[in-house]
């Protein structure tokens, strides 16, 4: 890529881009002020507001959301009646889960066998990071020819919505010609992908009560209600023998019929243990990208390490459903809702308590953008077609802007492919990656201005 300026200048830029990041991955930006302290994820923001004010962006802003974080705004004026470009990127991270199970520490950022280490390497403060370096590049070669809005969230991985209230509150603010979120990733590393769908979701707590108070297992077992053995039963019956999702009433044999995902590359990718099989029926790709998945997230009962011989009295779960495009992620809530008190033995009281949701999203892929985006990958991935491809995870500001701006064009593109690891232990990027990426949205922003002229 170096007889190409715009790449040229990207690969120069890379050692800063490296050390911006270890500064970004330094905060422990968990936006779980229960866990993680609210001045880290502040100190992000602060963080991102002064690298966009020193890179030139006008009304750089801390917005408050209604969710209790920031989100971090800038503008960047391009040439005169250019068309509108809107950035996205989130600075929000998942919790480090086990960090003694990481290679090295979570928060700081490490380079190991050609990879860049740390929690939020690939999601999603470097799909900030390639956002400033695709800017830097066009300014270091002629300028940036489109008007560039740029908006960091604070709250992406709670799913609590704040950024989508506030965008609906003030709808001039994120208005733009096309979007780009960079929270996605190649289907597999080095190769051109754009996500064309995204699965919603929504989360629900669930608690079952079935006594007053906890009772002596020896005295009362076998005639008192166990309140964790009769959620046990109503989060199986979230599934069926072969693993398959099972709510009453929800559509759950969909097919994907774009790019696949190769069985024995997708355990390789998941790391599934020798003779564990996968579940669920169809291609892997229906399973991940076209079909509802609905996982345990945690449950809340004794642990085993000082448990008393007891019959439980009440016990709670969180559960997330995946919701696939063409279902409707409220419908899809209240079935999973009256799923669970259907299936709840016994009697036992069941309440559920919705903590966020998420609609899907589908992009139309025949729009002027797309074929922008496909000639920038087409110079950054030489020899390479661009390539759709679902994902299963959730954007709920996607929804949000579609039906703001439904003229908006939205593309997806990012850091996290298969190798990333994301929202697991030892998250990594690919600075190789990083910098493909960074040129590819450089072109594209060409692209698009000049497919305006």
């Amino acid at each position: 890529m170096s007889s190409n300026p715009v790449a040229a200048t990207v690969a120069s830029l890379m050692p800063k881009a490296k050390q911006e990041l270890a500064e970004l991955v330094a905060f422990k930006s968990v936006a779980d002020f229960d866990q993680f302290p609210r001045s880290e994820s502040e100190g992000a923001a602060r963080w991102i507001a002064d690298a966009l004010t020193a890179e030139g962006f006008k009304d750089v802003a801390l917005l408050d959301t209604p969710d209790g974080t920031q989100s971090v705004y800038g503008f960047l004026p391009g040439p005169e009646g250019a068309r509108t470009v809107l950035l996205y990127a989130h600075y929000d991270v998942q919790p480090p889960l086990d960090e003694a199970a990481w290679a090295t520490p979570p928060f700081e950022l490490t380079e190991r066998d050609g990879r860049w280490y740390g929690r939020g390497a690939a999601d999603c403060k470097g799909g900030l990071i390639m956002h400033l370096l695709a800017l830097r590049a066009l300014k270091a070669n002629g300028g940036v020819p489109v008007n560039v809005k740029l908006i960091v969230e604070g709250s992406e991985e709670q799913g609590t919505g704040g950024l989508e209230r506030y965008a609906e509150a003030h709808p001039e603010l994120l208005e733009a010609d096309t979007v780009v979120i960079g929270d996605t990733g190649n289907f597999r590393a080095g190769l051109p992908t754009v996500t064309s769908t995204l699965r919603g979701m929504t989360m629900l707590r669930v608690r079952i009560d079935t006594l007053e108070g906890n009772l002596h297992s020896g005295q009362f077992g076998g005639a008192a209600p166990d309140a964790l053995a009769a959620l046990v039963r109503v989060l199986d019956s979230l599934r069926a023998e072969d693993g398959s999702t099972t709510i009453d009433g929800l559509t759950v044999d969909a097919a994907w019929d774009g790019l696949q995902y190769d069985e024995e590359q997708f355990r390789k990718d998941a790391k599934v243990l020798d003779g564990v099989e996968l579940i669920g029926t169809g291609t892997v790709a229906d399973r991940i990208w076209a079909r509802p998945a609905v996982t345990v997230l945690g449950i809340d009962c004794p642990p085993v390490v000082g448990a008393t011989p007891s019959v439980q009295a009440s016990a709670r779960a969180l559960i997330s459903l995946r919701v696939p495009p063409g279902v409707d992620a409220t419908e899809a809530t209240k079935l999973l809702q009256a799923h669970l008190e259907a299936h709840t033995p016994w009697g036992a009281r069941i309440s559920t308590e919705q903590v966020g949701q998420g609609q899907a999203f589908r992009a139309d892929t025949s729009s002027p953008a797309y074929r922008a985006m496909a000639d920038a990958m087409a110079v950054a991935y030489p020899g390479q077609e661009l390539q759709y491809a679902g994902q299963g995870g959730s954007i709920p500001l996607c929804n949000t802007l579609a039906a703001l701006y439904p003229d908006a064009e939205i593309l997806l593109i990012g850091l996290s492919e298969p190798e990333a690891q994301i929202h697991a232990v030892n998250e990594s990027v690919s600075p190789e990656e990083l910098e493909r990426l960074s040129v590819a949205e450089a072109h594209f922003l060409r692209n698009y201005a000049n497919s305006a002229a």
